[in-house]
């Protein structure tokens, strides 16, 4: 028998790329009750996944943090899973609650929480480096209570104990590879395209910039995301290079794979701030998965996970002129720009895909149901 796995979210949205498309979604396909307690309107079940809905009520991050992490608590006693598999710093402390009671609980480890917490705005620049060393401390003892961890890069595996810690990386499902349409380059519009959350440390007026720079050209920006914070929005519409910007909002994920397939190029021009320093490319892996060149921020760990194939151009993402060069040139050089795109592609479909990481999450279940506690690292 199969354990049931509920997965918990409070910050994240309900059908989250790596939590619901490629964890939940995958566990259902291979036979497990799968379980999702996250905010949304309603119960429902999507692709074989049982969502169970939490009031969006609770406004602001302190009301998040206290009454939605609440009521994520009860609804996981409720669902009386065999593994809890969390994936908010938030929900440690019910994470560490639900060990408590005998429950085995997995904490998927999206970013490194510390070092990001040293760039968030909305706490007081004095307090920071305490908060971060509390959720340092707080992410230790997780580390060695909790039964097991899941990390999304190797910098942030390496905080925890190798014993029960595995690397997931958020490579495209093998099931989107193939149902992707392969267009033909030279029929996809003249389009640039960014998806994700749209802020200015992930390189928003630095991207409004270079089209001010490339209004000579036909290449429009396509925006698929949410602004953040949404006054945002207001403030880069007064931008020259707005003019040259296709914002869609929120897009489901079809929609996105349909847009990806109809671009020439993707961006991911993140500022160098501590926490992107040591994250998945997530966006890299997706535009190369759809055979699109990127134009990406030229950080080490990026290099290193695309090794030596030549599928994109990296930039200093705080360089507007830079950033619009990389554009021009793969948009003025369109056969080189082609075959970027399709080694990105092989590269996906040969070695950079989910099919090979999901093997090592029911590996981590499997030693979870016969130990109650993993002994070893490898899969």
């Amino acid at each position: 028998m199969l354990p049931k796995i509920v997965h918990l979210t409070s910050a994240h949205p309900p059908f989250d790329v790596r939590i619901f498309h490629r964890e939940c979604v995958s566990l259902a396909q291979a036979g497990y009750k799968v379980v999702l307690v996250a905010p949304h309107e309603q119960d429902e079940v999507r692709q074989g996944v049982q969502v169970r809905a939490i009031s969006k009520t609770h406004k602001g991050r302190l009301g998040r943090m206290l009454g939605t992490v609440w009521a994520v608590y009860k609804q996981a006693l409720a669902a009386q899973g065999d593994i809890y598999h969390f994936h908010d710093p938030e929900l440690i402390p019910i994470g560490l609650l639900l060990r408590l009671q005998g429950k085995k609980v997995v904490y998927d480890v999206h970013e490194d929480v510390p070092t990001d917490i040293l760039s968030k705005n909305w706490i007081p620049r004095p307090l920071r480096g305490l908060v971060a060393l509390g959720m340092r401390l707080l992410e230790r003892l997780a580390g060695h209570l909790l039964s097991g961890i899941v990390a999304v890069t190797e910098p942030i595996a390496a905080r925890f104990p190798a014993h029960k810690t595995i690397l997931l990386q958020n490579f495209p499902h093998p099931q989107e590879v193939a149902a992707l349409e392969d267009r033909p380059y030279a029929q996809r519009p003249a389009r640039a395209l960014y998806a994700g959350s749209i802020t200015a440390v992930r390189g928003l007026f630095e991207m409004l910039e270079a089209m001010q720079q490339l209004q000579d050209s036909p290449l429009r920006l396509t925006l698929i995301g949410a602004f953040a914070p949404s006054a945002l929005q207001a403030q880069a519409a007064q931008h020259p290079g707005y003019r040259q910007v296709d914002f869609l909002g929120y897009k489901n994920r079809p929609e996105t794979l349909e847009l990806l397939s109809q671009s020439r190029m993707g961006l991911a021009v993140l500022h160098p701030i501590p926490s992107f320093l040591v994250s998945q490319p997530t966006k890299l892996y997706e535009y190369m998965m759809a055979g699109i060149p990127f134009v990406a921020s030229d950080f080490p760990l990026w290099r290193a996970s695309v090794g030596d194939t030549a599928c994109g151009l990296f930039v200093n993402p705080k360089d507007p002129q830079a950033i619009a060069g990389a554009m021009r040139w793969l948009l003025e050089h369109p056969a080189e720009a082609e075959a970027m795109g399709r080694r990105g592609r092989q590269l996906i479909v040969e070695r950079l895909n989910w099919g090979v990481e999901f093997d090592k999450l029911t590996a981590l279940y499997a030693r979870l149901s016969r130990t109650g506690a993993p002994r070893s690292q490898e899969a």
